[in-house]
């Protein structure tokens, strides 16, 4: 009986233990917890932008890192657009500018998240709602953990 009772409380506190979390905080600390430090993904940017065109990116991380950044195009990015997509360039950088969205730097986020690693796969960002054209998008594809 008394093995019982330990069996259940242990099982109601891991239940527990994820209460209060938030769904980004869940998959952020999941992303963290997979402790992937070189990877490859495609990253596509969609907004009212010249550059959309050219997407998806695809880019290779290593130790936090951004190892190469190009377009699937084969069109080279310039300095300007490879200033602007670095601050998305990597997970711990989309995590960090969704914080920031979800925190109230935009009226609507939505979000979905990878279910084996946690990071973001689809997020669209509505900065202000009565405004036209200043959504963004990003859809993140073709994830590779490397070696």
């Amino acid at each position: 009986m008394k093995k019982l009772l330990l069996l259940f409380l242990a099982i109601v506190l891991t239940a527990c233990s994820g209460l209060g979390k938030s769904e980004f905080e869940r998959n952020q600390e999941k992303w963290q917890d997979a402790n992937i430090s070189h990877y490859r993904f495609n990253l596509f940017v969609g907004c009212f932008c010249i550059f959309t065109q050219d997407m998806p990116l695809i880019i290779e991380v290593k130790d936090g890192e951004i190892v190469s950044m190009e377009y699937q195009s084969g069109n080279p990015l310039d300095d300007s657009t490879r200033d602007y997509f670095s601050k998305f360039a990597t997970i711990d950088h989309l995590f960090a500018e969704l914080e920031a969205d979800l925190g109230g730097a935009a009226d609507k986020v939505t979000v979905t998240y990878d279910e084996t690693y946690g990071f973001p796969v689809d997020v669209s960002i509505d900065f202000i709602t009565e405004a036209a054209d200043d959504e963004l998008y990003f859809t993140v594809s073709e994830f590779e953990a490397l070696s």
